[in-house]
């Protein structure tokens, strides 16, 4: 179980991800010093209800599981770009959605 002070600076960075775009697991975990993108997913699961958890995805680009039509209409709204297999499958532009490493989340870690 992450303890108090990883959840609440996972949550921290979640909070401050921009509409329209995304992070991986990963990349919250690289923006609190962590080497854990499984216990970022941990925390969304558990914790993530009332934070953009959409905003938070695997680095397959892959919407949040089990989250896929939930998720759909609000990377919409924000304009997230996304790719289309079939009409009820998608995946995440990564490479134009994801936040870039010279981002301000990213400020207090040594990259």
């Amino acid at each position: 179980m992450p303890s108090p002070e990883f959840v609440d600076a996972a949550l921290a960075v979640v909070a401050k991800i921009p509409a329209g775009r995304v992070m991986t697991y990963g990349d919250v975990a690289l923006a609190i010093g962590s080497n854990a993108p499984r216990a970022i997913g941990r925390v969304m699961a558990l914790y993530g209800h009332g934070t953009h958890w959409w905003r938070v995805v695997p680095a397959s680009g892959l919407p949040p599981q089990g989250h896929a039509a939930l998720a759909l209409p609000r990377y919409l709204e924000e304009g997230t770009p996304i790719r289309r297999a079939t009409a009820r499958e998608y995946r995440i532009a990564l490479s134009a959605a994801r936040l870039p490493y010279t981002h301000e989340i990213y400020s207090e870690v040594a990259l």
